[in-house]
């Protein structure tokens, strides 16, 4: 079929229900929280999409991929911390959206790479990784990340009722 392990199939299947539960927490809500089965169900496939994406080497070796993984793991910690606890004070809520949303690049770009050049099987779209055309739209997706995180720093900005700076007294 497509060259993939068992690990492979397992892996992609679930970062498929990740990115339909992505898109789909951020188009309903605009952003991705713990605080909803939605946004639950995108986070914890997203942790095992990136572990599982540590074990898969069909590159020959250790690639963008699990650097993309292990960015994964480091967002999904920093959102984590912001959405439970008070590290980030006042900021913790942007933080988490932040980086929460950065997961989504972070599964579109490894998707976008393996789907181009494994489909149609015996006449992929791009014939290797490096493919000039898959980095112009690794740009357009890192692109689509900055607009939709400056839209949702907006929105979170209109929703979010934040103190008043401290200021000293004169």
């Amino acid at each position: 079929m497509t060259g993939l392990t068992t690990l492979g199939v397992f892996h992609t299947a679930i970062g498929v229900v990740a990115l339909v539960c992505g898109f789909s927490a951020l188009v309903r809500d605009k952003e991705i929280s713990a605080k909803n089965r939605l946004g639950q169900v995108y986070l914890v496939t997203t942790l095992i999409t990136a572990v599982t994406a540590l074990g898969i080497f069909h590159h020959g070796g250790w690639g963008p991929g699990h650097v993309l993984a292990v960015l994964t793991l480091i967002a999904l910690g920093i959102g984590t911390v912001a959405a439970t606890s008070s590290f980030f004070g006042r900021l913790s809520r942007y933080v988490q959206a932040v980086s929460y949303s950065s997961t989504v690049l972070f599964h579109m770009i490894p998707a976008v790479t393996e789907t181009s050049t494994r489909l149609p099987p015996g006449a992929p779209l791009v014939a290797s990784q490096d493919a000039p055309v898959l980095q112009a739209v690794d740009l357009v997706l890192l692109l689509a990340l900055l607009v939709g995180i400056t839209l949702q720093v907006r929105w979170l900005r209109k929703v979010t009722t934040l103190p008043p700076p401290r200021t000293s007294p004169r």
